[in-house]
């Protein structure tokens, strides 16, 4: 008799051979996934999005929540070219299908050709020229032209905003804030240990934890390529309407709170980027950059 053994997707698989005429005998015993919840039951379920094994209902919204994830497969992930199969193909071109009669089917909405939408967007667009904010709105269809409920009455700016705490993988739309109201007031029901809610406070335990000094509020700089992309850093004991002066806005503000003392990958405009142990700087002249790459190891730009 000879056996076989080969690991196949963290499983065993046994193949055994019978010497005996015509016959054949596979036996193939598995070793089941664990749920990534509990780590107790086997797992029956798989997440189209994440990818993470769930053994019941309950741990499947546990991981819902616990990763800010919505179950919905990602047609538009990365896929590497040794993995691209048919079926990524026929993904992709179902999606591609879908855009199409998306579009479609927005460019015949009434609301595209209602002479009220357009003076509205006009009403708001002048209205931000004039507080010295370019405001761009996209086309009927698109998800931030949709949610955008910006409005502006008796002079003054009731913005839609969006937060979004990315050490905590958590976002927050706000409607209907006025354009006086300072930054460090908009954060207080998130960010304050005292006032925030406690179901807040908990989720983003990180900030209400540390110092208030730490906090800093970052606004993407739009219109920037994107091996180029920078952010402004806000005032937070200045008003919305302040911050956003000089600054191009899609739709409306959205403010991403980030803490000092952790790394991120944002780069706010005119900060130093590292380049292996040395820094660049837009300042830095050509024979400056010559002496950083030199001492890197490269004989040339």
């Amino acid at each position: 008799m000879v056996i076989f053994v080969k690991e196949f997707n963290f499983s065993l698989i046994f193949i055994s051979y019978i010497d005996k005429p015509y016959t054949l005998c596979l036996k193939v015993f598995f070793t089941f996934f664990r749920c990534e919840t509990c780590s107790k039951e086997e797992a029956k379920y798989r997440c189209p999005r994440c990818m993470k094994y769930s053994c019941s209902l309950l741990c499947v919204k546990k991981h819902k929540l616990a990763l800010s994830c919505n179950g919905v497969r990602d047609k538009t992930a990365f896929v590497s070219v040794n993995e691209f199969t048919d079926l990524n193909l026929l993904s992709d071109y179902r999606f591609l299908e879908d855009v199409g009669r998306t579009a479609d089917a927005a460019a015949r909405h009434c609301i595209v050709h209602s002479p009220a939408t357009k003076r509205l967007l006009y009403c708001l667009r002048n209205k931000a020229r004039g507080c010295n904010i370019e405001l761009k709105t996209l086309p009927v269809g698109f998800t931030k032209r949709r949610e955008n409920s910006t409005t502006f009455n008796a002079n003054k700016f009731y913005w839609h905003l969006k937060l979004i705490f990315p050490h905590c993988h958590a976002e927050y739309t706000l409607k209907g804030v006025p354009d006086d109201k300072t930054l460090a007031d908009i954060l207080k029901p998130y960010i304050d240990p005292v006032e925030s809610d406690p179901v807040v406070c908990q989720r983003l335990k990180i900030y209400t934890a540390s110092p208030q000094s730490d906090v800093r509020i970052l606004m993407k700089i739009e219109n920037r390529s994107r091996n180029s992309v920078r952010y402004n850093e806000l005032d937070a004991s200045r008003s919305l309407l302040d911050n956003l002066k000089g600054k191009v806005i899609i739709e409306y503000p959205t403010l991403f709170v980030v803490l000092k003392t952790l790394k991120n990958d944002m780069v706010v405009l005119g900060q130093a980027v590292e380049i292996g142990n040395q820094f660049s700087s837009p300042s830095l002249s050509p024979s400056h950059l010559v002496i950083i790459f030199h001492n890197m190891g490269y004989a040339s730009l």
